[in-house]
């Protein structure tokens, strides 16, 4: 600390006070650099490239990671606010159109991403952007958790518009600890957290399935409102943060791709298959899908796809085998089918952002339609 007064006299043509300010000696010791490095690697992981410590972690260009930088300008193109989804009409169907059952469903639905949003954020904030050290992946999650806040924003903005009692209000604001079936899933993902022994591999798959499964039944069930032409405020926003989420779910397998040592099959296996069993459980037994008018055992089937989808693209084999039993949902669960990105969802995609991309997406051949995210291919058949 700099002793101000003793740097104190007086000008002896004035008679003023004059301060001698203080050298410009380093603060810090120059020998030590103040940077924080690197999170402590498990010894498996010491030459993980994604996670060993880079002292170019602070400037983008050049870009060496290509296919991750080409996620993040995709994130980047998307971006949209919770003051553009229009609510004006789901007031009218809220009070008019819908019945008890379904005003329960959805209200639960939304305290349950209300809360999921905040969990995958932290993750984001205490682990993940903090592990990483490619400034690529940096830019890329740095983005995911302003739109999981906008996710948030808009989820709870749903809860305060079609909810008018204060005490239901606040028991879905706290649904991690008010309803015993949100506190399961949320449970689930906090461990992994929390988990100081997993890999960041495991950790990574852990998330994938947060965001791929734990997601899945719930935007289809918002999906099948859309197909009965009701709640078009919700149905939109539910079209924009599935895109989002199908984006950093993608960009999960993307980064899984790029570990040199990853975990094995059975375990990538076992962890997605606990998330099956906890989405099934919760949507139809906890939160009947029922409820919606929804059939429960193709609920269950259309989790089973999802999973097996996310498998392949963390290069397993297919676990369950099923096809997808919702056509709704046919667009939003095969991207080879229809890249969402060329299909501009709600033409909310920021003009010219992806114009420098766009040579890099893969072209269809005549036997195959074929889109490319990131390093994974999904194909027609697939």
């Amino acid at each position: 600390m700099v002793d101000v007064q003793s740097s104190i006299s007086l000008s002896p043509s004035t008679n003023e006070q004059i301060i001698s300010l203080p050298s410009n000696k380093p603060c810090v010791d120059e020998s030590k650099s103040p940077v924080v490095t690197a999170s402590k690697l498990r010894p498996e992981e010491a030459d993980e490239p994604l996670l060993q410590e880079n002292p170019n972690r602070f400037v983008i260009f050049p870009i060496k990671y290509h296919e991750i930088w080409h996620m993040y300008k995709k994130a980047e193109a998307s971006f949209w606010t919770a003051e553009e989804i229009d609510l004006s009409k789901d007031i009218h169907d809220w009070n008019n159109r819908l019945n008890d059952d379904e005003r329960y469903f959805i209200s639960h639905v939304l305290a349950f991403f209300a809360a999921s949003d905040g969990i995958v954020n932290e993750n984001l904030v205490e682990r993940f952007s903090s592990e990483v050290q490619i400034p690529e992946a940096r830019f890329f999650y740095g983005f995911q958790i302003m739109m999981e806040n906008i996710h948030s924003e808009t989820y709870s903005l749903l809860i305060d518009t079609y909810i008018k009692d204060q005490a239901q209000k606040t028991y879905l604001f706290n649904a991690i600890e008010t309803i015993p079936c949100i506190k399961k899933k949320s449970d689930w993902a906090v461990r992994w957290i929390q988990d100081k022994e997993s890999t960041f591999g495991q950790r990574l798959v852990a998330f994938a399935a947060v965001e791929g499964i734990f997601f899945s039944g719930s935007f289809a069930s918002i999906f099948w409102l859309k197909k009965r032409g009701l709640m078009a405020g919700l149905t939109f926003s539910n079209e924009l943060i599935s895109r989002d989420e199908g984006l950093h779910t993608d960009f999960a397998c993307l980064l899984f791709s790029h570990l040199k040592h990853r975990p094995s099959k059975q375990s990538v296996q076992d962890v997605i298959t606990q998330a099956v069993e906890i989405e099934q459980e919760f949507l139809t037994e906890a939160l009947p899908c029922a409820l919606l008018g929804m059939n429960a055992t193709l609920m269950k089937q259309y989790i089973e796809f999802v999973a097996d989808r996310l498998l392949l693209s963390l290069g397993n084999s297919k676990v369950y085998k099923v096809k997808n039993p919702f056509d709704f949902m046919e667009n939003i669960s095969l991207a080879g089918k229809t890249n969402f990105f060329e299909k501009r969802v709600g033409d909310y995609q920021k003009a010219g952002v992806m114009a420098g991309t766009q040579r890099n997406e893969s072209v269809s051949t005549p036997d195959a339609t074929t889109v490319s995210m990131g390093s994974l291919c999904l194909d027609e058949d697939f």
